[in-house]
């Protein structure tokens, strides 16, 4: 696991993903409680909650990620809860997801922005054979393949509910054991395992007698050590025009500006850029942001561009650099996740949302379906809900795009239904299959 120093210490955006009922709201709870990330007022309106799904007069640490009514009374976590705490070393960003696997979509969803991701395997619901060998679950080894065709940098496996099995060290080591076999199968590398009970707060924020034979960190300081370094910073500049800025009309100067977020590598001004997909050569005049002009600016940075030339530009187009502009694609490869109840049609047209571009698109062929057991690759006539699979997409006008696993952001995208305008598939295109 790659850590990092003091002074590097940013905002970490973490996922906890895993099966039903396997703690990932409890564990939540447990981090805000036990790091005093949480108010009296709401403490005090937990404790007189009447779903609760703990015995006797414990507070139930769930009902601080599960805010929809619906929620409260089923028991269970339907949508994305997000929550902010900070301690003394570091700030987070918790996305608390759905376990049932009709809402996987919900887990891509809060993945999509992830820096670690927490896989909890359920200590009482894992298959433990007579052979020594371990069968994990289903969702597991969903969610932990999504956040590998996510590129989630960290994966801490939390293996929950010890408390069940006495803290026994010899099915916590069979369960890491299994996990990084599967775990090897899908080329997930950055991976540190911890054995813990959310419900009894053991290993969570304080360290337990209980489990005095793991001599390694708590989960809060091992989430405090995590890396955050953004790759994007490194990558080659890429700048999609979300809106084009221009003077009120009573004024003589004509001021043209291109407003929009960086989304990787760096711009100074001076810079030769090119206009995607025109191919027209710009050179950067100036950056503005609400405080003034500036010299340079980075990933991450909303800012307007000015430029030297006068150019057709509308949103949609992608401002690259010149040297390394971002390839044009009329056809491409792309790994999806289906996210809807209906399957997909390859007879239908969809929308395909790219950056700040919308085409139209049409799936030309399902290359293979992921088997999520095996890791093997099958043939398959369509998709359905929370597939995972290869296709091969045809668009209406060529998007300027990078791999996935080159910068996140002009290598994702989504596809939208032309007649329900729901989203149904979030992609990730492959530029070297």
């Amino acid at each position: 696991m790659t850590t990092t120093t003091s002074n590097e210490r940013g905002l970490l955006r973490f996922i906890t993903a895993g099966s039903v009922d396997d703690g990932k709201s409890t564990l939540i709870g447990r981090l805000l409680f036990d790091s005093k990330g949480i108010f009296a007022d709401q403490l005090d309106a937990m404790s007189r909650s009447k779903h609760k799904r703990t015995v006797g007069d414990t507070v139930d640490l769930s009902l601080l990620t599960d805010g929809l009514e619906a929620e409260r009374e089923q028991g269970i976590t339907i949508d994305v809860a997000y929550r902010y705490f900070a301690t003394p070393k570091r700030k987070f960003i918790i996305a608390d997801t759905p376990g049932h696997e009709q809402y996987t979509r919900n887990m891509v969803t809060g993945a999509s922005t992830a820096d670690a991701v927490i896989i909890l395997v359920d200590v009482s619901k894992v298959k433990l054979r007579e052979d020594g060998g371990v069968d994990l679950l289903i969702q597991t080894k969903r969610h932990s393949t999504i956040a590998h065709l996510l590129q989630i940098e960290h994966v801490i496996v939390a293996v929950n509910k010890m408390d069940l099995v006495n803290y026994d060290q010899d099915i916590y080591n069979r369960i890491v054991k299994a996990y990084g076999e599967f775990a090897a199968s899908l080329g997930l590398k950055d991976i540190t395992p911890i054995p813990l009970s959310a419900l009894s707060g053991d290993n969570v924020v304080e360290k337990s007698e209980k489990l005095d034979w793991y001599q390694g960190p708590t989960l809060i300081e091992l989430l405090e050590s995590l890396s955050v370094y953004d790759e994007s910073h490194d990558a080659p500049f890429r700048f999609p025009v979300q809106l084009v800025a221009r003077h009120n009309g009573h004024e003589a100067n004509d001021f043209r500006g291109y407003m929009g977020r960086i989304e990787s590598g760096k711009v100074s001004v001076g810079d030769t850029l090119v206009v995607q997909p025109s191919g027209q050569a710009a050179t950067v005049k100036d950056i503005v942001t609400l405080e003034g002009s500036h010299q340079s600016a980075v990933a991450g940075q909303s800012i307007t561009l000015l430029l030297n030339e006068y150019l057709d530009i509308s949103r949609g187009d992608l401002l690259a650099n010149a040297a390394q502009p971002a390839t044009q694609l009329k056809q491409l490869k792309a790994d999806v996740c289906w996210m809807s109840d209906e399957p997909l049609d390859v007879r239908r047209k969809y929308w395909i949302k790219h950056g700040t571009k919308q085409t139209s698109a049409k799936v030309k062929a399902i290359a293979s379906l992921l088997d999520i057991n095996t890791q093997q690759r099958h043939s398959a006539e369509g998709l359905k809900l929370n597939d995972i699979a290869t296709i091969e997409l045809a668009v209406q006008q060529p998007l300027a795009a990078d791999a996935y696993s080159d910068i996140r952001a002009t290598g994702a995208f989504i596809l939208i239904d032309e007649v329900t305008h729901q989203t149904v598939a979030a992609g990730m295109i492959r530029l070297d299959q």
